[in-house]
């Protein structure tokens, strides 16, 4: 009996342990995968790229990474806070309001054109930068003043705080103040309308800009091109900035950064996708929109 009653306490011990190594087992596993969280929020125009890069970046490094529009503004206001990670922005931490770029960390990861669009059906390709300003100011309202059909012009703009409407801005209006009209949250929203809207003029960045009723105008006769980016012959574009706060810059985020200005993903996914490579750029650009060439680069 006593033989018996050791062997069944042998037993039990021994079910305990291998209980408690299983545990253990399973608990230190967990902690080897448990995934860190990113929020990276700001530019739609920088969306869908930062979007791609965390489906192929966030299972093979085990980050869970959550991308969401809003603006530029609150990318920029969010990061500052310290209640987002990345703060994507389509402009300088400086050119913003209530923005102290000393505070913050600028990740320039790539180049985006933009583009002034509009209904294809209006039949027009080309407009001088002059007509541009007037139709956004209100001077010109109708499309036969541009040789186009007897159609009052529509125009659609981009909601305060829009990085595009920044770059929009400081390129083409020169001082001069838009005209009330709709406005749009961003790119996706802008490209919708546009398609659906006859008589309807407004701009977007380059990958938004490549839908079948949608007709992309040149200026002054120069083609929305990525090569006339590059050279700064085609004026309307910008940086695409990927901001962190000093006091908050988690190692992984740092990590996905460097991903996507790795080499591989600069020439492979950022051109794919109608950005482009920060690394062929032949000119730069500082926050008071001076242009200067590239000096290794002629």
């Amino acid at each position: 009996m006593k033989r018996f009653e050791e062997g069944k306490t042998m037993k039990i011990k021994t079910i305990k342990y291998l209980l408690f190594t299983l545990v253990m087992t399973c608990t230190l596993t967990a902690c080897s995968q448990k995934q860190e969280s990113l929020i990276s929020v700001g530019s739609t125009a920088l969306q869908p790229l930062v979007e791609e890069a965390s489906v192929h970046y966030a299972d093979k490094n085990h980050v869970r990474i959550n991308v969401q529009g809003g603006g530029s503004g609150t990318g920029l206001n969010q990061v500052q806070a310290g209640t987002v990670t990345i703060g994507n922005s389509d402009i300088f931490a400086q050119q913003a309001d209530g923005i102290n770029a000393n505070k913050l960390i600028d990740h320039r990861v790539a180049v985006v054109g933009i583009v002034p669009v509009i209904n294809k059906k209006i039949g027009i390709t080309n407009i001088s930068m002059l007509q541009l300003r007037e139709i956004f100011s209100g001077k010109i309202n109708n499309w036969n003043q541009l040789g186009g059909p007897n159609q009052k012009i529509v125009v659609v703009n981009r909601a305060e705080g829009s990085g595009t409407r920044k770059t929009f801005e400081l390129e083409v209006m020169k001082g001069q103040k838009m005209k009330l009209s709709q406005t749009q949250d961003s790119n996706g929203s802008v490209q919708k309308i546009i398609s659906t809207t006859p008589g309807s003029i407004s701009y977007l960045a380059f990958p938004y800009a490549n839908k079948k009723k949608l007709q992309k105008l040149s200026i002054n006769h120069v083609k929305p091109t990525s090569a006339n980016v590059l050279t700064n012959k085609w004026v309307l574009w910008s940086y695409e900035h990927m901001y962190m706060n000093k006091k908050k810059q988690p190692q992984a985020a740092k990590k996905f950064i460097e991903y996507i200005m790795s080499r591989q993903f600069q020439t492979s996914t950022v051109e794919k996708m109608g950005y482009i490579s920060i690394r062929k750029m032949k000119v730069q650009k500082d926050a008071n929109g001076k242009v200067t060439l590239i000096k290794n680069k002629g």
